[in-house]
């Protein structure tokens, strides 16, 4: 072998040695290149941290994020929530009140270090980074749990390189600020849901119709997806798309061993909902005084039970639609002994146009009929002017003008005070009430609570013992639950407003009065839904048929039931006995469990026959009152003269008119527009179905040739 040229060697050399030299420098400048280029970024990121820094909004811990003003019942349950003011559901909620299996979830899907890092997931960003390097767009976000909320609170764009930085910046400011639990609280209430539904709270009541605190893997895992894209997702508008992210979410909870595969295959078989569900509005008239009581308030608290409450709602929607479109009930159930109100339905539906049902009738002041007398009797009771068994005159009697006559036109002559209240018969009532006082009537059912209502500058007259005075439904339940109390003023509250007037004072009834009243009223024969004994209860009828009342109560609840239209025209054939009585009976059925058992009764009470009673209490004397000689000039009491009565003519299905009569001589001969349409040897009342809508005459002729003639409308 031929040996190199020693020229050829040192000339190869020293190409090699220019060549590597060549390298380096290259080398160096691309590294001083990177370097610098690295230092201007490094310049340009801090740059633009410092002025991200400035411009960011305020980190806002949880209790301070507006949510929407929820009402909730005495055990913690919701009633009724309400939106934030742009018309978005943001309802509170907290870690505690949130299934578990939903944290396990979102973490393993979302954020898998996220007790581990401090806002950002650095690992996850690098990923991130060199994704977007080689495609120029952000391929995945590598966004975790804190720099989402940072998104939810700061509202900007992270698909751009400066959205991205200042999304990172504002969540490493969160973490800085907040532990791991407030920022899960944050994501709990701000993660978007679709449409206005914001929080999980909302969405568990909107898609699944329940609360948070337990739910099925098949819904965790739809709680999962949806905030990645809530609008694309939403099951309301594409349910496939909702069940295929929803799939996803429940194929990698397998790989990260949070459930097993026969959980995750049960729950793939699991609908998805295909649409939203109406927040509760349970109590709405009651939830919605609370929060006009205080605006600013996030959380109202009611004495109410949501379980009686919607007992009694859908009882009253139920009794209305079956008594006729116009009609409306209202119902309020309270515990006597605590005066508590535990249920307050007034309306037979919120949304009900026809019934008016945004009329909250508990509050409105109507006639209560006859459901004040068992107030006349205790005022005699205590005074001693009365026993339940004393004996008292139901005859024609005048009062100056005033003539009282019973519902049914009949009188029964001598009788007891307890059949007197059993049989609500007027004429007794009346002469009780004038040896009383009506102005002492009116005081004791002030000291209960109430607010009766007279005309103005006119003193209290007999006619307010049969209804001619107003209250409402609310005041009267006060004024039985004293009774039911032993004569003690019960102060109702509802967690908005309590029963608290200046000339409230303790004792409406002396205890004995209270109990010879309850003794009485527990007698009374109930309706045909009902059982005799185990509730003490008293029904009234107003003037007019306008409202239907019954009241009544056990040794626990008190419960006031109303009939009638919101507007106060006339119902034919409306009294409380028919239609206010079956109702009350009901809504203590639907209480649950057995009727608590009426008190014993007190020392100092006599339980005797009347003969046994002492002499002054054997028949009630009264000495103002007048014997009519005869009976008056029969009168029509229904319907009203000039009235318009509603029988649903428009409406196809028209009822018959019902004509009522009182004074007079029978038989009694009706007439409509002239011609006969009836004749009744003892009946006081007639019925008539009219050709069509328009204005009647009706008239009525006794025995003795005397007549009495209205006027009405018919539609």
């Amino acid at each position: 072998m031929t040996a190199p040229a020693p020229e050829r060697i040192a000339g190869t050399d020293g190409r090699r040695a220019k060549k590597s030299r060549r390298r380096w420098t290259l080398a160096f400048i691309a590294l001083w290149s990177a370097g610098t280029a690295f230092a201007f970024a490094i310049i340009i990121v801090l740059t633009l941290v410092d002025d991200i820094g400035a411009t960011l909004p305020p980190v806002p811990h949880p209790e301070d994020v507006a949510t929407s003003s929820v009402v909730l019942d005495r055990n913690g349950l919701l009633l009724r929530p309400f939106t934030i003011g742009d018309g978005r559901w943001r309802l509170p909620v907290t870690r505690d009140e949130v299934d578990p299996l939903f944290f396990e979830m979102l973490l393993a899907y979302e954020d898998r270090r996220f007790y581990d890092h401090a806002g950002v997931d650095w690992s996850a960003m690098v990923r991130a980074a060199v994704q977007y390097a080689e495609a120029r767009t952000i391929v995945s976000g590598g966004s975790t749990i804190t720099m989402q909320v940072a998104r939810l609170i700061d509202g900007g764009d992270t698909r751009s390189l400066d959205g991205k930085i200042r999304q990172i910046v504002f969540a490493q400011e969160i973490d800085n600020r907040l532990s791991k639990d407030e920022i899960l609280d944050l994501y709990l209430t701000l993660a978007p849901y679709g449409g206005n539904l914001e929080g999980i709270r909302a969405a568990t009541l909107a898609y699944f119709g329940k609360e948070p605190a337990r739910l099925t893997p098949a819904e965790a895992a739809l709680l999962v997806a949806l905030p990645q894209s809530p609008e694309a997702r939403r099951p309301d508008r594409d349910p496939a798309a909702a069940r295929a992210a929803r799939d996803r979410v429940l194929d990698r909870m397998v790989l990260a061993g949070v459930l097993v595969p026969e959980e995750a295959e049960a729950a793939r078989s699991e609908d998805v909902p295909t649409g939203r569900r109406p927040f509760p509005i349970i109590a709405a008239h009651l939830a919605e005084a609370a929060v006009l009581s205080r605006p600013a308030a996030d959380t109202h608290r009611l004495t109410i039970d949501r379980t009686y409450q919607l007992a009694l709602e859908r009882l009253a929607a139920d009794r209305a639609a079956a008594l006729g479109q116009s009609i409306s009930v209202a119902i309020v159930l309270a515990d006597h002994r605590t005066g508590e109100i535990l249920a307050s339905v007034g309306s037979a539906g919120l949304f009900s146009d026809g019934r008016e049902g945004f009329v909250d009738m508990t509050r409105a002041v109507r006639s209560p009929g006859s459901t004040l007398k068992p107030f006349i009797y205790g005022l005699a009771f205590e005074m001693g002017l009365a026993h339940p068994e004393s004996l008292i005159e139901d005859r024609p009697t005048g009062f100056g003008e005033y003539n009282p006559v019973n519902f049914d036109g009949f009188y029964r002559g001598t009788v007891t005070i307890r059949e007197a209240l059993q049989q609500s018969l007027n004429v007794p009532a009346v002469i009780v009430l004038d040896a009383v006082g009506p102005a002492q009537l009116v005081a004791r059912l002030r000291r209960s609570g109430a607010a009766p209502a007279l005309p103005q500058l006119t003193a209290p007259g007999l006619a307010i013992g049969l209804g001619g005075v107003g209250i409402t439904l609310r005041d009267l339940v006060g004024a039985y639950a004293a009774i039911a109390n032993g004569g003690t003023a019960v102060m109702l509250t509802d967690g908005v407003t309590t029963t608290q007037r200046a000339d409230m004072s303790g004792q409406v009834l002396d205890p004995v009065a209270a109990w010879y009243v309850t003794d009485i009223l527990a007698g009374v024969l109930p309706p045909s839904n009902g059982s005799a004994g185990r509730v003490a209860y008293k029904t009234g009828t107003s003037y007019g048929y306008r409202d239907a009342w019954a009241v009544g109560f056990d040794g626990k609840y008190v419960v006031g039931v109303w009939v009638g239209r919101p507007d106060g025209a006339p119902i034919p054939g409306l009294s409380g006995i028919g239609a206010a009585a079956p109702i009350l009976f009901e809504s203590f059925d639907r209480l649950g469990g057995r009727t608590e058992p009426l008190p014993l009764a007190p020392a100092g009470a006599i339980i005797a026959a009347t003969a046994e009673l002492p002499e002054p209490l054997r028949r009630f004397r009264h000495t103002e009152p007048s014997v009519v000689a005869r009976n008056p000039a029969p009168e029509i009491t229904f319907p009203p003269d000039g009235v318009r009565v509603d029988l649903g003519i428009a409406g196809g299905n028209p009822q018959p008119l019902v004509i009522e009569v009182r004074n007079g001589a029978p038989p009694f001969t009706f007439l409509a527009n002239g011609l006969p349409i009836g004749r009744a040897a003892f009946a006081r009342s007639e019925t008539w179905a009219p050709d069509g809508a328009g204005f009647v005459t009706l008239a009525v002729i006794d025995g003795e040739g005397r007549s009495s003639r209205v006027t009405v409308f018919v539609e």
